[in-house]
């Protein structure tokens, strides 16, 4: 017969913990939850986004009532545990009913801490901690004008957002020198301080607040210099309060918590305690990322596994709020005894600082560039020494985006992706591998990687795009942030002007205000189509490949592909590469499918020093642009041969490289019919004949292979290139982010696409857009900020068609 498990507490903690026993063991326990509130187990850390309207409350449920009954868990909600009886081994709730136990989990968690004040009792005070607290704050928002938060810290903030976002004039009153100061630093407080000033929120620092004004509604609060504000709402969100009122009366072992062991448990036989409500080591955690690491430990030990050890937990801190990125790991308040690297970047608002001991991280502040933030974090859970981690290192880091999803694929398997609920690299890839996960939902929801705070969802994406390439994504391009469609995104885009991605998020009411790694890279494509010449591409907001200018590799290693138009090349650079793959010890050099040469298995720190030895530009094999030209060797050799295909093809690529395209655009050149270069499979293929060129389209030689369409037959090189070119703009115009080119031509009908492109007229409109297309990618780095040396990046700009990119 199984063993009767009773759980007091239907949070993220208790619940958590049930969760990791099933997962060990199904059969041991029958189990039984008891929850204060009326809904089952939800994400308390996704509040702000309901708050915030950008997601619902059944958005943020995380095990419907489904989920209850198909582990054979006894719920009962809205009915309070009031007492416990150890001898006896049962609780009893509000309403009477008594539940036997053989083991007993305290996951009562915490309360609001409110301030003892004359007025806290008034109507209109409330605390930000439920779905109950959230729903009176949205219902006093559509009534009332002002409000005022008390407490400047994560969560007083995200209130403060939250409240402003739904039309209140919003006052943040908190009693530090800064915000979050027991999370960042002086300077990051201050920071962040001036940019949500900058997005409308006011704020009242060193104010100690006296009393809450008011008959029976509050209408105001005074403070202790005398002054006074007024508001119709005051959120109390100043700390919280372990909820020990049970333990404390059966005697069980209290401090500030409920007292615990390495294992969880309390000073009482069979009775544990995980989350908010315990005291580890003198230590009350009320961060995610600890409780849920408590639940495994407990999970081991009451299934009858080798349990380690609770050794304590190193926590981290970001912000939910649009702009104002933070994060904040470790130890950064004693640091009398520490060095510290520290960069500001004054023009963008960018700040780092990492504080070290004995060559190793103890505390991690960024500000307005969160990227490292993992990095960094697993760098200090794993005592990593970081005699490498230099000041240039750190200044030179700011700006360039390269961050976490660079680094991610060259992690060790045991290195952190979700800190919020512990799950490793290797969790995640040995899930994707074995139960042939696609979706970053379902790796969610075999592995919680993501599915707390959300920040880690762009490395799971990036995991699941190693693992399984162009299977990971879908031809919408666009994703569950939003249920827009891509026509809907893009006549957004034009008619309210848009030309950020930030702007697009807001203006759009995207679930996620930072997007994801699907939709982010997509948006990003769009708004360089529609706004060329206003929009500044967004590295961030690209693909790894494309951010590090080369393919990485499963082993975390990179491909190297210089560019040679036409597939030509000289001795003189085939002397380079073999010098350069012989100094860097690359492992393998080969001729690749599209007629280049690559160096395989280059290591990520040597990439700027081979470029600029190397004195040539990327081929883009990466990218979704338009990418290099296949050429035979045509009549200037062969006897077959009836056109120069190789001068055609050189032009071909020196008119439209860089031009990026809603997928990869590849294009072949054969001399003849005999078609060695397979133009009948290219994006747009060539095939030169006695009286000109004939020209397919929408050919396809993957894994779903497409034999491209006939279009027209061409007399010269120039209409080649004129409608080669009106394909490009009348493809990126109406095309999907990620789709190709047969897809495109299946939509949008071949004869459609045929009309347009044989059509004088509107092959001019079309070259109009694709000519400020150029003219913007002349105005701008084609490859992004790689290297902070001028002269290197000089050299890596160099591009041998001057007239293309305003003479670099």
């Amino acid at each position: 017969m199984s063993e009767r498990l009773v759980v007091i507490g239907n949070g993220m903690a208790g619940v958590r913990t049930v969760e990791e026993i099933i997962s060990r063991d199904p059969e041991r326990y029958e189990v039984t939850i008891i929850g204060k509130e009326e809904y089952p187990n939800y994400n308390r850390i996704m509040l702000s986004n309901v708050l915030q309207k950008k997601m619902t409350v059944d958005e943020i449920i995380t095990n419907p009532y489904d989920w209850y009954e198909e582990n054979n868990i006894a719920l009962i909600n809205h009915d309070p545990a009031v007492g416990i009886d150890p001898q006896g081994k049962s609780v009893t709730t509000e309403s009477g009913v008594r539940i036997p136990y053989d083991k007993l989990i305290m996951a009562t968690g915490s309360h609001p801490f409110i301030l003892p004040i004359p007025g806290a009792d008034k109507e209109g005070v409330v605390a930000f901690r439920t779905i109950d607290d959230t729903a009176a704050m949205l219902e006093a928002a559509a009534k009332y004008k002002k409000a005022v938060v008390i407490g400047g810290g994560l969560l007083g903030l995200e209130a403060a957002k939250g409240l402003q976002e739904q039309g209140m004039d919003v006052t943040v009153v908190h009693l530090a020198k800064w915000l979050m100061e027991t999370q960042l630093d002086e300077k990051a407080g201050k920071l962040l301080q001036m940019e949500l000033e900058e997005q409308g929120l006011k704020f009242l620092m060193e104010h100690a607040t006296q009393e809450i004004l008011g008959e029976t509604r509050v209408s105001g609060l005074r403070f202790s210099n005398e002054t006074e504000i007024e508001t119709d709402l005051v959120v109390m969100s100043i700390g919280i309060r372990p909820a020990v009122e049970l333990a404390r009366e059966i005697g069980l072992t209290v401090n500030r918590g409920i007292v615990v062991s390495d294992f969880m448990e309390t000073s009482e036989p069979d009775i544990y305690s995980v989350g908010e409500c315990a005291e580890h080591q003198g230590v009350c955690y009320g961060l995610v990322a600890p409780l849920f690491e408590q639940g495994k430990v407990l999970a081991d030990l009451l299934t009858g596994k080798e349990a380690k050890p609770y050794q304590g937990s190193t926590t981290f801190t970001s912000l939910k709020v649009s702009g104002a990125d933070l994060y904040s790991a470790g130890n950064i308040l004693n640091t009398e005894d520490m060095d510290s690297i520290e960069a500001y970047d004054s023009s963008t608002k960018k700040y780092k600082k990492i504080f070290l001991k004995d060559g190793k991280i103890q505390g991690i502040v960024l500000y307005g560039d969160t990227d490292d933030g993992s990095r960094y974090y697993n760098m200090m859970k794993k005592g990593q020494p970081v005699e490498d981690l230099q000041s240039i290192a750190v200044l030179q880091a700011i700006g360039e985006g390269a961050g976490l999803g660079d680094d991610v694929l060259s992690w060790e398997d045991d290195e952190t992706v979700c800190g919020c609920n512990g799950v490793a690299k290797g969790d995640i890839l040995r899930a994707i591998r074995e139960k042939g996960l696609t979706s970053v939902a379902e790796v969610g929801k075999v592995t919680k990687a993501g599915t707390s705070c959300g920040k880690c969802k762009p490395q799971v994406q990036t995991l699941l795009e190693s693992e399984l390439g162009d299977a990971v994504t879908t031809a919408s391009g666009i994703c569950p942030c939003t249920d827009l469609n891509r026509d809907q995104v893009v006549t957004q885009i034009y008619a309210k002007h848009l030309t950020s991605t930030k702007e697009v998020f807001e203006a759009l009411d995207w679930r996620n205000e930072e997007g994801c790694s699907k939709c982010r890279p997509a948006v990003n494509f769009y708004l360089n189509v529609a706004w060329p010449l206003e929009h500044e591409d967004e590295r961030e907001s690209r693909v790894v490949n494309e951010r590090m200018h080369a393919n990485i590799q499963k082993d975390g290693t990179f491909s190297v592909i210089p560019r040679m138009r036409g597939g030509q090349t000289t001795p003189q650079q085939l002397i380079k590469l073999a010098q350069v793959a012989e100094k860097y010890h690359v492992p393998l050099v080969k001729v690749t499918g599209s007629q280049r040469i690559g160096l395989y298995g280059v290591k990520k720190a040597d990439l700027p020093k081979m470029w600029e030895e190397l004195d040539m530009v990327s081929a883009q094999a990466y990218g979704k642009v338009f990418r290099s030209v296949k050429t035979c060797v045509g009549k200037s050799f062969c006897r077959f041969g009836t056109q120069d295909t190789m001068g055609l093809g050189v032009k071909l690529e020196e008119r439209f490289e860089y031009i990026d395209t809603p997928h990869k655009f590849k294009v072949g050149v054969s001399g003849c019919p005999r078609s060695c270069v397979e133009s009948a499979v290219k994006d747009f293929g060539i095939i030169g004949v006695e009286n000109g060129f004939q020209i397919m389209i929408g050919g396809n030689g993957g894994t779903d292979l497409v034999e491209a369409q006939l279009l027209t037959t061409a007399e010269t090189e120039e209409e080649v290139i004129d409608i080669c070119g009106a394909m490009l703009q009348y493809y990126r115009e109406t095309g999907v982010y990620g789709e190709r080119t047969a897809p495109w031509i299946e939509r949008m009908g071949f004869e459609n696409v045929k009309t347009v492109l044989l059509d004088a007229e509107k092959r001019k409109d079309l070259w109009e857009g694709l000519n400020k297309a150029t003219e913007a990618k002349g105005r701008k780095d084609p490859w992004g900020p790689i290297t902070k040396d001028v002269d290197l990046r000089e050299k890596m700009y160099t591009i041998e068609n001057p007239e293309l990119v305003g003479g670099r």
